[in-house]
């Protein structure tokens, strides 16, 4: 393949150079060198194409957003988290305020999940209330009416956006389990935003479960939508399994820890999903996978595997488990009751 480069020998050369000395400066980093270049690279391409100057500040404001919300992440790669979505507007005394500070103190306290929300009031301050100082994570952005973000988020782990759409990047990338409580336009855009990119596996699968306190009614109304949009084919039935539903803060955490029970992570490779497992499948399990969801494979079998060699290169959870499968993309609905099963053969185990 053609490198990526600005077309001119003797600026390419320079650049190649200070990218070198640059990499070399920060330790071993050479694998990532490519990519660095191809940053450099793009931006100097979009000042040559007189790019203009409204746009570059995006550019730039996106980058350094994007730059510092994955080193303050960084520093916690290891530990799970759950983001907690929901309505700026809800008063300290709802009891959706409430549920929300018992789920997130919960996750906390009781589990060591960390917490994830939007920095600012209503249900994003009982998130960060129940998680503590210590747990919790705030994903600000910045409003003309709701700057300051709630005084429950430590500064080291409060990061400031200019822009929705790099915020909510952070949001999915970096969390394992997301929960939803009512909220207005900003709630249902984040929901529905979600549930996209998991739908068409933009995203790895996540456990998400809408919540909100008994009695309350919020989510009826949606869900006949949602069965509307199901009965239009305008969505499968399938994909009404991609979210659960509770009122109970314990039950909520149960869905979110019982679907990493057995399922880890997953990768494509050389287009075929490898899931990565927490425990080895018996044969009699993939005997059964192979009959219930042979729909979603395209050709061959569900099947066992050893890390493949693209997963050694980069030490990409290489101790791990693992089943592969020829996967459609399209039914994800269904890939993730396959998952479900996965996670409850292991929970049924004897071992």
């Amino acid at each position: 393949m053609r490198s990526y480069q600005i077309g001119n020998t003797e600026l390419d050369d320079r650049l190649n150079a200070l990218i070198a000395d640059a990499v070399a400066e920060h330790g071993d980093q050479s694998q990532d060198e490519d990519l660095v270049r191809e940053m450099v690279v793009s931006i100097l391409k979009m000042h040559r194409d007189s790019t203009d100057r409204g746009d570059l500040k995006i550019v730039n404001s996106a980058l350094k957003e994007l730059r510092y919300s994955f080193l303050v992440f960084s520093r916690y790669r290891d530990m799970p988290k759950v983001t907690i979505y929901g309505s700026a507007r809800t008063a300290t005394d709802d009891p959706n305020y409430e549920l929300a500070a018992e789920f997130a103190n919960l996750m906390a306290d009781t589990y060591q999940w960390m917490v994830v929300t939007g920095a600012g009031p209503g249900i994003m301050e009982a998130g960060n209330l129940g998680a503590g100082t210590d747990y919790g994570f705030g994903v600000n952005i910045r409003l003309p009416f709701e700057a300051d973000p709630n005084p429950y988020v430590h500064e080291s782990r409060l990061i400031n956006f200019k822009y929705f759409f790099t915020r909510k990047l952070m949001f999915v990338k970096e969390s394992n389990a997301f929960t939803v409580f009512p909220g207005g336009f900003g709630t249902q855009d984040e929901v529905f935003e979600l549930l996209t990119l998991i739908q068409t596996g933009k995203s790895d699968m996540h456990p998400v479960v809408l919540m909100e306190a008994a009695g309350t009614g919020y989510w009826d109304e949606w869900f006949d939508f949602v069965a509307r949009l199901r009965d239009k084919g305008m969505i499968a039935p399938d994909d009404l399994s991609l979210f659960t539903y509770t009122n109970n803060a314990e039950e909520a955490a149960a869905e979110i820890r019982r679907f990493y029970n057995n399922y880890h992570s997953q990768r494509y490779v050389e287009g075929k999903l490898v899931l990565r497992l927490k425990h080895e499948p018996s044969e009699e399990l993939i005997s059964l996978l192979n009959d219930e969801f042979a729909d979603i494979v395209v050709r061959g079998k569900i099947e066992k595997i050893e890390a493949t060699p693209q997963e050694i290169r980069t030490e990409d959870n290489v101790d791990l488990p693992r089943i592969r499968l020829h996967f459609d993309r399209r039914h994800l609905g269904r890939l993730r009751l396959m998952v479900d099963r996965l996670n409850m053969a292991a929970q049924d185990s004897p071992g």
